[in-house]
């Protein structure tokens, strides 16, 4: 009966990995261009950054430098906002809106956040199972011809997947309120205004458009396997 869901499963699947190179490939774009235009005020990406953390009243958070591009990140476990040097040292609207982005982070941190509490959490059970899904693969293609420890090896799949699929549900509400706090501050301070400002929200929107995708893709492979387990027991 679920047999011919298959085919379409996969393509969308590989769809979303489509889409999402695409998504990250204009979000890449779209950073490169606005990373050429100047802030009108000359702050850099650090100063960005260590002003929002004074604006919410957050002094024990440290803004560093890190290796790499769209390395950006906001690490509670050591308090500290993790810049990639072009937008620590860049003094525009891409560092600007990156900066204030993973400070938005930081104050999820300081006011208890629920969504990044709970993703913090979850990310050790999300690693376990990730490593276990890979093992589990790796078993099943030598029982790829044992139907009954294949469809025991499907069921486990769908219980990994549906613990992998938490973390990027779980990340949306994290990475979306932390644009928007970003958002309301750089408008607030002026730090972005006038039509900078609308550029610091193309930027974010096109970086949450890649939390999406994800969600999607994940949520589509777990549907994809629970159809497969199944199509399995009815035939």
């Amino acid at each position: 009966m679920f047999g011919h869901f298959d085919p379409v499963l996969l393509m969308l699947v590989f769809g979303f990995m489509g889409i999402g190179w695409l998504v990250s490939r204009r979000l890449k774009n779209v950073f490169a261009e606005y990373s050429l235009i100047p802030l009108l005020n000359g702050m850099s990406g650090k100063a960005v950054a260590e002003k929002m953390l004074r604006d919410h009243g957050i002094y024990d958070v440290k803004v560093i430098s890190v290796e790499g591009e769209l390395t950006d990140h906001y690490n509670p476990a050591e308090k500290t906002v993790n810049l990639s040097s072009d937008v620590y040292e860049g003094k525009s609207i891409s560092s600007a809106a990156v900066a204030a982005h993973e400070c938005g982070h930081a104050v999820q941190h300081a006011t208890a956040y629920r969504w990044l509490k709970l993703r913090t959490r979850i990310i050790p059970i999300v690693n376990f199972s990730t490593n276990m899904l890979n093992i589990v693969y790796g078993a099943m293609f030598f029982l790829a011809f044992a139907a009954h420890i294949y469809n025991q090896a499907l069921l486990a799949i769908i219980v990994l997947q549906a613990v992998i699929t938490l973390f990027p549900l779980i990340t949306l509400p994290v990475e979306i309120d932390a644009s928007q706090r970003a958002l309301v501050w750089l408008n607030s301070s002026n730090i972005t205004p006038g039509e900078d400002h609308e550029k610091a929200t193309t930027a974010l929107r096109w970086a949450a458009l890649t939390y999406i995708v994800a969600a999607l893709a994940s949520l589509t492979t777990l549907l994809y396997y629970i159809m497969r387990y199944m199509n399995n027991n009815r035939n």
